[in-house]
């Protein structure tokens, strides 16, 4: 399902405190890199022809996941191309991502999915897949060949910036998905409900003037999708949860057995609708950023594996089309290079989220949801690792970001944690 290069690099990382929750390691022990490969862990390993990275007081742990990047390509490359986006990923410590369809032309065709395969497996820093549509031009109506995508490599399938609307459509892709052995994942808006919104719809929206945006345009969507999962007993993954509401519907359908699964972004798990004040278009986001009190029940959420995976939803826009009066800019902001440190500083230092927790949800978590290989510290495993010196404060600069869009929610702030390196599909693809 992803495509991009393998590399066998030989690599000691010496001295780093080795993190990894799943596997239940917590140690300070060199690794040896052969081949591209984990070979040994321990100490004072070997370092014959290999090259030797001081690790001294850093973390190692499992390189991240991303299940939700729009990559632009084709149609919008000023804002986003595969060769930058993987370069953002790379630097923020991913060893894969999965793209989404919603591009120019929609991925809703086998030998367009073929074509961005193969420029993958030329031009991406990392490993990336790609997710097909769900519907033809994403338009809701007619079913793509789920199939024949599934066989062209499709990573999964969905219409995400737009949801089925129709649940006639949604039961049948349900249906005709069991044979693809993929995932679909759903955008879940009502967009009766929410059309004209461009915030959350509550007391800063109304003292803004701004159109409401309610918890119920996403919640009423789960709801629909998650009671149709389990009619048709096929799995569904809910993208970007933003309301408490949703979060209670997922607990509900898990509890009674329905196959599901969700994902919650860094700046919906940071942020409140308060942010909104400052006007700046980059805090304008689909779905929108809502009150503390859905914020935490997104933390809970997190916290005890309801939501299983954090994924950036990074959105690249043109400096053209962000710098304009709120209302008139469009949904969306960047995240790759970013969402490591931003959920360290804002919520691993205050003792709000666990540093074990934040590394299997950014991981192993999306990982499992999405039939990945998971990202881990063992000896016969490919090195998808990331190196992170949880003492370095960086400011996020434009300058410095390697997206090819600058929409980032975090300019100017300064951050702590940064991922000094990594290496994906055994190959170093950054180093700081």
């Amino acid at each position: 399902m992803l495509a991009g290069r393998t590399g066998t690099d030989n690599v000691v990382i010496r001295g780093a405190r080795l993190l990894d929750p799943v596997e239940g390691l917590d140690a300070t022990l060199d690794v040896r890199i052969d081949n591209g490969v984990i070979a040994q862990l321990g100490s004072e390993l070997d370092t014959n022809e290999h090259r030797v990275v001081d690790a001294s007081g850093l973390i190692l742990a499992p390189a991240f996941i991303d299940p939700h990047v729009h990559l632009r390509t084709p149609g919008r490359e000023d804002e986003e191309t595969i060769a930058s986006g993987t370069a953002a990923a790379a630097a923020g410590g991913y060893c894969a991502i999965l793209a989404i369809p919603n591009t120019d032309p929609v991925i809703d065709d086998a030998d367009v999915l073929r074509g961005l395969r193969a420029r993958a497996a030329e031009e991406a820093q990392v490993p990336v897949g790609f997710m097909a549509a769900v519907t033809k031009g994403q338009d809701g109506e007619e079913l793509t060949e789920m199939g024949a995508l599934a066989d062209a490599g499709a990573a999964g399938f969905t219409d995400d910036g737009r949801p089925v609307a129709t649940a006639g459509v949604m039961r049948r892709a349900l249906q005709y998905n069991a044979i693809t052995g993929r995932m679909i994942a759903v955008h879940c808006e009502e967009q009766s409900l929410t059309r004209g919104g461009h915030a959350h719809a509550g007391l800063v929206a109304a003292e803004l003037g701004l159109g409401g945006w309610p918890s119920l345009g996403e919640s009423l969507m789960v709801a629909r999708d998650l009671d149709l999962a389990g009619e048709t007993e096929q799995p569904v993954h809910l993208m970007h949860l933003s309301a408490r509401e949703s979060v209670e519907h997922l607990r509900r359908a898990l509890a009674a057995g329905i196959r599901a699964s969700a994902e919650a972004t860094p700046h919906h798990l940071c942020l409140t609708d308060e942010a909104v004040r400052s006007l700046d278009p980059n805090m304008k986001m689909n779905p929108p950023l809502r009150s503390e009190e859905d914020r935490v029940a997104l933390l809970d959420a997190v916290r005890d594996g309801t939501i299983a995976a954090i994924a950036t939803d990074h959105a690249p826009h043109s400096p053209e089309e962000k710098d304009v009066p709120f209302e008139a800019a469009p949904f969306g902001v960047i995240g790759l290079e970013t969402s490591f440190a931003a959920l360290y500083t804002q919520l691993v230092e205050p003792g709000v989220l666990s540093l074990e927790t934040l590394l299997e949800r950014m991981s192993a978590g999306p990982a499992g949801i999405f039939g990945l290989d998971r990202p881990r510290i063992a000896i016969g495993a490919p090195a998808n690792l990331t190196l992170i010196d949880p003492n370095a404060t960086w400011r996020v600069k434009p300058s410095a970001l390697r997206s090819r869009s600058l929409n980032s929610w975090l300019l100017g702030q300064r951050l702590r944690g940064r991922v000094k390196l990594t290496i994906a599909a055994g190959r170093v693809v950054f180093e700081l």
